[in-house]
């Protein structure tokens, strides 16, 4: 497969998938306790997490095209 083919599915799979992601993170923010360090705590670790789903999506687009691929 194209290598540009490749990175608009993942594209097309990245963006929803992020919004999705960023609008359970901000509706559960809701329901934790409002102090500072509670949300930074809770804001690196959600952060950090979103990348780990996608992670064989990013992997996927950014492999080398092999010939058995075409």
């Amino acid at each position: 497969m194209n290598p540009r083919t490749k990175k608009l599915i993942g594209l097309i799979l990245f963006l929803p998938a992020l919004l999705i992601y960023a609008g359970i993170v901000v509706t559960i923010a809701d329901y934790i306790p409002n102090h500072w360090a509670v949300y930074l705590v809770y804001y690196i670790i959600m952060g950090t997490i979103w990348a780990f789903p996608l992670k064989p999506v990013m992997a996927w687009m950014n492999r080398p095209v092999d010939a058995e691929d075409d």
